[in-house]
């Protein structure tokens, strides 16, 4: 059964940058501001190396991952960009009561 978890104040997601937020099984998941919407994936990139909060890069909807220069579109969390080919994890986001939320 899916659990919502209350990740953070949407206040807290600023376009440009990327806020880490823990999940109850100890990982952490990604949030990105684009246009307005807020989105979140796996915040490990998909070869499991590099945490994308601590060493990614957002331009518009695209992060970078710093450590071998992958690249995902963080609306879908497809692959833009080689070495990656596997997707990043998404959570469809909620934001209610000025907090943002996910089901895991």
């Amino acid at each position: 059964m899916a659990e919502t978890v209350i990740l953070c104040s949407a206040d807290e997601v600023v376009e440009g940058e990327i806020k880490q937020a823990p999940l109850p099984d100890g990982t952490n998941v990604a949030l990105y501001r684009v246009a307005g919407t807020i989105y979140a994936t796996a915040d490990m990139c998909t070869h499991g190396e590099a945490s994308l909060s601590e060493e990614g890069l957002i331009n518009g909807k695209i992060v970078e991952c710093t450590f071998h220069f992958g690249t995902f579109d963080v609306t879908t969390g497809e692959p833009t960009g080689m070495p990656c080919e596997i997707p990043l994890k998404t959570y469809p986001v909620t934001v209610a009561d000025g907090k943002v939320q996910i089901e895991v």
